[in-house]
Parts: structure tokens; sequence; C-alpha cells
């Protein structure tokens, strides 16, 4: 998935033996580039154009994933576009579910609370 331009000539030549010996490994590798180009460029408005392809494509796979993109457009494309991530409240998801586990059968919902609540402790350098 690496841009062609940073490839060596061997590593570029592989490649096009198998899409020469494999049109579907053609068609799935031209789309999975252009999609990769979607998410590293954020271009959300091309989003559409590319389910479109996807949905018209030869190989099952690529289909199912273009409807499935398709039930979801609006957030799909909002991701692409917009400058805003969920990341730091996924974090926070992520830490309260280990406290979670890590403490199911052994405490109570009072400490796992408070424990929730804790701000958690950074450790620095001294």
């Amino acid at each position: 998935m690496r841009p062609r331009e940073s490839l060596s000539a061997r590593e570029g030549a592989r490649p096009d033996e198998v899409r020469l010996a494999c049109p579907d490994i053609t068609e799935a590798c031209d789309l999975a580039r252009a999609f990769t180009d979607l998410v590293r460029h954020r271009r959300g408005t091309m989003l559409g154009l590319w389910i479109r392809k996807a949905e018209q494509s030869s190989l099952g796979p690529i289909r199912s994933f273009g409807g499935f993109l398709r039930q979801d457009f609006d957030a799909v494309a909002a991701g692409l576009t917009l400058p805003y991530s969920s990341g730091v409240v996924e974090g926070h998801v992520c830490r309260v579910k280990l406290l979670k586990r890590s403490m199911y059968g052994r405490f109570s919902f009072a400490l796992l609370r408070a424990r929730i609540l804790a701000r958690p402790r950074v450790k620095t350098r001294a």
C-alpha cells in the first residue's frame, strides 16, 4: 500500500507480475489504493463515487464493504472530512472497561465508581 514512488525497482516489479496474472487482484488493489487515498488525504467528498465503484465491482467482499459504508454514509463522510475525533472519549471508555474487568466479582459498585471518577495518576520521570 506504499506509494509507488517509494518502492524500489525490485519491489515495484513483483506486484506488476501478480496483477498481470490475476485481474481480480488488479481490481482489488486499485479500489484499495483509491480508498486509502480517501482516508489519508481526508477526501470525504469523493466517498460516494468510490462506493459506487465498489458496488459495481466483481469482487463480493468489496461490494459488501461498499454497501456497508453506504448504510452509514453520513457518519463515514463526516469522519473523512471533519477535523473532530472521538479518540479521547474512546480512550476513557477503554480505561473504564479495563477497570471493570479487573474488579469483576471482587469489589463493590461503590469502589468501582470511586476508581472511575478518580483521576488516573500520571507517572513522571524524576
